[in-house]
């Protein structure tokens, strides 16, 4: 199970297939990481996930990680219908102790405040959430 992270991707459904709507996508994007030193980061990630889950089966017995992740499972799905407000997913931050991590949203420009943001459609949101339309909820930026 992926350990939550202050960028939690709120889009569900399949890759950005659609070339007219989304745009064409490059293949460089989806193999090479945006900086070298971020798969050393989530490497890390990783492996202190992995510590942690063998302490808390060590202490507390096997069953005890597996609730965990089961809340994880859970509080990950929980999200708002697509609209102008996004989800928080304040749950899963705050289960996983992502919440304590300032991010550089907390205090520089929120992405979300920009101009040239779009507003996502209601109706392609819900048909993406519920599998009949392909593609992301909406691209976020003209």
């Amino acid at each position: 199970m992926e350990e939550a992270t202050k960028a939690i991707p709120h889009q569900i459904g399949g890759v950005q297939s659609d070339a007219l709507r989304f745009g064409i996508n490059g293949v460089k994007s989806d193999i090479v990481e945006s900086h070298p030193l971020q798969s050393s980061i989530v490497t890390v990630e990783k492996t202190h996930d992995e510590m942690k889950r063998n302490i808390l089966a060590n202490t507390y017995g096997s069953a005890f990680p597996l609730k965990m992740d089961l809340d994880r499972q859970i509080l990950s799905r929980f999200q708002r219908p697509p609209g102008p407000i996004p989800s928080s997913m304040l749950g899963l931050e705050a289960l996983t102790g992502s919440i304590d991590n300032i991010g550089f949203e907390d205090f520089l420009n929120d992405p979300r405040e920009s101009e040239s943001l779009r507003l996502p459609d209601m109706h392609h949101g819900m048909e993406v959430r519920l599998g009949l339309s392909k593609g992301p909820v909406c691209p976020t930026f003209v």
